[in-house]
């Protein structure tokens, strides 16, 4: 997506100098905050397609700016955290980050995620069109980007729809962790195959604790709700 634009908001002036060059190189719009109001205030008025966020902002921290922004929209966030805040990550991700990568990070990796995501997106726009796929419980509406879970809508975000729709998509196949990441994030990214169990997490909560989603020890998940 040439000319997408993307927030960077880092309270180190190094790091948001070199992020935006590497992707400015690529021809994205780039702009920049440095600590988390004005982080949260570029986002609205911006609207960007993808939000780069580090995890430790003066003024308001990472948590508590996803989760306003979760209230209000569902761009795409990768959280940028140290290595030994394995914390950090978690409840990053459990309260709507889509991604992390861990400092020091390579700035060339980190564009290969957003080129990835963004990616991801305009594929999931291209998919609108796919035909609904119904449950004995569970609808999903590609078109509308909508959950049922027998007559009540269920709120999901972006990656949770695209990780649930994958699953039932391959409805009674075990997909691993690195094919769910290969087809709903876009990248093979092994070692850090948390981000996938967190999402899980995330879908199980909001349709019924061990519900519809079986984890098959050692291998991956496997959506269960029977065709109808």
């Amino acid at each position: 997506m040439p000319g997408a634009k993307i927030l960077v908001v880092d309270d180190e002036q190094n790091i948001i100098d070199l992020v935006m060059a590497y992707l400015r190189r690529e021809g994205y719009e780039v702009y920049s905050a440095m600590d988390g109001p004005s982080g949260l205030k570029a986002a609205r008025a911006l609207t960007p397609d993808l939000i780069v966020l580090d995890v430790m902002l003066p003024g308001m921290d990472d948590i508590e700016l996803l989760t306003r922004l979760r209230r209000e929209s569902d761009v795409y966030v990768i959280m940028l955290t140290a290595r030994s805040e394995e914390i950090d990550k978690i409840v990053g991700l459990s309260v709507g980050a889509d991604d992390y990568l861990t400092k020091p990070f390579s700035p060339r990796e980190l564009v290969a995620r957003i080129k990835a995501a963004l990616r991801r997106l305009r594929s999931g726009a291209g998919r609108a069109e796919a035909a609904p796929l119904a449950f004995r419980h569970v609808r999903i509406d590609p078109g509308r980007r909508m959950v049922w879970l027998d007559d009540g809508v269920v709120e999901l975000t972006t990656i949770e729809f695209d990780l649930l729709r994958t699953l039932a998509e391959h409805r009674g196949l075990v997909l691993s962790r690195e094919q769910l990441l290969q087809q709903v994030w876009g990248y093979d990214f092994y070692g850090e195959e948390r981000v996938v169990d967190v999402h899980i997490g995330h879908i199980r909560q909001k349709l019924g604790k061990d519900k519809f989603i079986a984890t098959v020890r050692g291998v991956g998940y496997r959506f269960e709700d029977e065709e109808v």
